[in-house]
């Protein structure tokens, strides 16, 4: 068995009850083999991004603990987005959805192999994630680009509303 590590998860929705499933979606990240969810940020609404013309996101993330290698992580995370409703075949790109579950950070690890970019290859330009994960890690490191609080500092973020 591997060493536990801590991975942070991006969650946002904006279809349906987008709250409800955010939490939802949490529980179920506890539940996953190998797993345990330590926290989730506060709930955040934020605009669109990418494809601005539809309802506003609900945000958060989620810190777990886990022995899981973070491919098979991932390949989790892909489940849990397809029950609560999320197929990836037929949705538009930053389109609207359901769930996405984004692998933000897994430790300190730097890792790109097909389908997983670590860190996250965007996360340190986008607010909505950095805002609830300076939420649960003030201290978080980027690897490659600094502490996220510094990334944060210096993007928007005044339309991003806690819940």
């Amino acid at each position: 068995m591997n060493p536990p590590a801590t991975a942070f998860v991006g969650l946002g929705a904006n279809l349906g009850d987008a709250q409800a499933s955010v939490r939802a979606a949490a529980v179920r990240l506890g539940q996953l083999p190998e797993t345990e969810c330590l926290a989730l940020s506060r709930l955040y609404r934020t605009p669109a991004w990418g494809l601005e013309a539809q309802p506003d996101f609900i945000n958060a993330v989620a810190v777990l603990r886990t022995t899981l290698e973070p491919v098979t992580l991932l390949e989790h995370l892909l489940a849990v987005e397809r029950e609560f409703g999320r197929d990836r075949s037929r949705e538009q790109r930053w389109g609207p959805r359901r769930l996405d579950l984004d692998l933000l950070l897994f430790g300190d690890r730097v890792l790109d192999v097909p389908g997983l970019q670590l860190p996250h290859p965007r996360l340190h330009e986008r607010a909505f994630a950095l805002v609830p994960l300076l939420d649960v890690a003030p201290d978080a490191w980027i690897p490659g680009h600094g502490y996220a609080r510094d990334a944060a500092s210096g993007l928007e973020r005044s339309n991003i509303q806690p819940l």
